[in-house]
């Protein structure tokens, strides 16, 4: 071997070895921010939680150890918002002498108007000018059908009720139902025009039916109740992490991840099905987001990109409706004049082994992004997806005319879970997926040129208002015909009716789906309580069973 080939040789090893080491030091890195991120002590990050704030200020020192600036000042954007109902501090019912224990007693219901009501009252004898306490099951089929909704149900009477002149509404669950209600602070209906409660069935035992005997029955012994409700809209604050390389150029890059997380699913998005409260961890989503950012932020600085300028902005809200990322480009004017393109990274910490798919979504943004992701890539199967709308903060800024890059490793079984934590984070495939994203943002710092902005229509990820969910779990990254299922959730129409995962759905009732985009089109057409037929295809072979949407 002549003496310059082995010089390039030697010079290639030990390149390997350091590019090894380089890949290994921010495998660390990662462990280290995801394992934090991820960890109970933050209790699951719920947007305007203390756990969150603990998320902020290590998001916020991690930045300042890299020396990166605060966007205009400060790292932290708080933004207000209107989340669902309360149920104030003033509110009591009360029966007879006896105060009844919110929640474990007695609840309003979040339609129930701020109001006070007194009467005495006769068990189910109901009267214009007095209190109405009304059963919220006929039968004792009633309680035990899971699918009764109980919610519609109450809200219906209790209109009802008020027309024919009750001052409340005291429901009671009479047959100690484990389907019994919660209170909904989401819920969609509007406020009636009296206060409405419900009364447990423990405290409808004790206070109410044992009370009764038959004898106190003949005499018609009334029991005076109080209703004293304190509804009020739900206030929270989110905040926004900004940090800022300004190097002086005339457009900006922005790259995202959301930070926020669903606490213990008290917002109602968890995919959880037991009944005990439980630290939803969110280590794929998105603290694998939020280490990705944070790494890439260092190798911008540290390797002197400088033909735009760049802002790294870890979104809250996200889990409640991209709330932050909405908020922070009103707030802080943000328009395509002066944005170059914008790169979210949401749930890239779980590349698959066996398939190497990773989703890139929109590439339809603009013609550029075609150039550039046409490129051979050794590490991954890329599954690119046109749309500028996806369930993720790129949205909000496709909205605002930029172009956009989102980037997304797939959904899995521990999705919205508690089980979501750090040690499933595929490490070396987000190295992997930081490396590609890293390439891409230095590829486009060679010139300093607005990228130009196409919209495009609406695909696979987009999201949209159904009236019936199917509880399945679909596999982004499978691209032939149909939608093939990649975990189904308990106690949800597909599972009743016998779906498994890898089943591919090629029909639901008359309706063809072909992908995403039709499968959404045809869950639009089905309403609560319809009956219809899913066509699957199993090992080859086509199944039709019956399917039945929840009431």
């Amino acid at each position: 071997m002549n003496t310059r080939l082995s010089a390039l040789c030697f010079l290639l090893v030990v390149g390997n070895s350091l590019y090894a080491q380089s890949d290994k030091k921010t495998e660390q890195q990662l462990r280290a921010d995801i394992g934090y991120l991820a960890s109970d002590s933050l209790e699951g990050r719920r947007t305007g939680s203390a756990g969150e704030e603990k998320a902020r200020n290590y998001i916020i020192q991690r930045y300042q150890a890299a020396g990166i600036p605060p966007y205009k000042n400060t790292y932290a954007y708080p933004f207000h918002f209107i989340y669902g109902k309360d149920i104030g501090p003033t509110t009591q019912i009360r029966l007879g002498n006896n105060v009844m224990r919110l929640y474990d007693d007695a609840f309003p219901l979040p339609f129930s108007h701020t109001k006070r009501a007194f009467s005495e009252i006769l068990p189910d004898v109901n009267e214009a000018g007095n209190i109405w306490m009304l059963p919220l099951y006929a039968t004792k089929e009633e309680a035990e059908d899971p699918h009764f909704d109980w919610e519609k149900n109450m809200y219906t009477r209790s209109k009802e009720a008020a027309t024919q002149g009750a001052m409340g509404v005291l429901f009671y669950d009479g047959y100690n139902s484990r389907y019994a209600p919660e209170f909904n602070k989401m819920s969609e209906y509007e406020s009636v025009d009296i206060p409405v409660a419900f009364l447990v069935s423990k405290a409808y035992d004790k206070y109410v039916h044992d009370n009764t005997s038959a004898e106190k029955a003949r005499t018609q012994s009334s029991i005076p109740v109080e209703l004293n409700i304190d509804m009020h809209k739900s206030e929270r604050t989110g905040t926004n992490i900004a940090a800022f390389l300004d190097n002086g150029a005339r457009y900006t890059v922005v790259m995202g991840a959301h930070y926020d997380h669903l606490g213990r699913g008290e917002d109602g998005s968890s995919l959880y099905t037991g009944k005990d409260k439980q630290i939803h961890n969110g280590a794929d989503d998105n603290a694998s987001g939020t280490a990705a950012l944070l790494q890439l932020a260092a190798w911008i600085k540290q390797h002197h990109l400088k033909h735009y300028n760049y802002l790294f902005i870890n979104f809250s809200g996200e889990e409640l409706g991209l709330l932050g990322s909405k908020a922070i480009i009103k707030d802080q004017g943000f328009d395509s004049a002066h944005m170059a393109y914008m790169i979210n990274m949401d749930m890239v910490g779980r590349l698959n082994d066996s398939t190497h798919a990773l989703t890139v979504g929109g590439i339809g943004t603009s013609p550029v992004w075609g150039t550039i992701l046409a490129k051979p890539n050794k590490d991954f199967r890329i599954v690119a997806d046109s749309s500028g709308v996806g369930p993720s903060d790129h949205t909000s800024f496709y909205h605002a005319g930029v172009p956009v890059l989102f980037f997304f490793t797939g959904t899995h079984h521990d999705y919205h879970k508690p089980s979501d934590d750090a040690d499933k984070i595929n490490y070396p495939g987000e190295v992997k997926v930081i490396k590609y994203v890293y390439s891409i943002v230095a590829a486009m710092d060679k010139g300093n040129t607005k990228p130009p902005f196409i919209p495009t229509k609406q695909n696979s990820f987009g999201k949209t208002s159904f009236k019936v969910t199917l509880g399945i779990m679909p596999d982004y990254a499978y691209q032939d015909k149909g939608v093939r299922v990649d975990g189904v959730s308990e106690g949800r129409p597909a599972i009743k009716a016998g779906l498994k995962e890898g089943d591919i759905i090629v029909q639901l009732g008359e309706h063809k789906v072909t992908g995403m985009q039709t499968y959404m089109e045809a869950l639009g057409k089905f309403n609560k309580g319809d009956k219809t037929k899913v066509t699957v295809l199993r090992n080859g072979k086509e199944i039709v069973m019956p399917l039945a949407f929840d009431k």
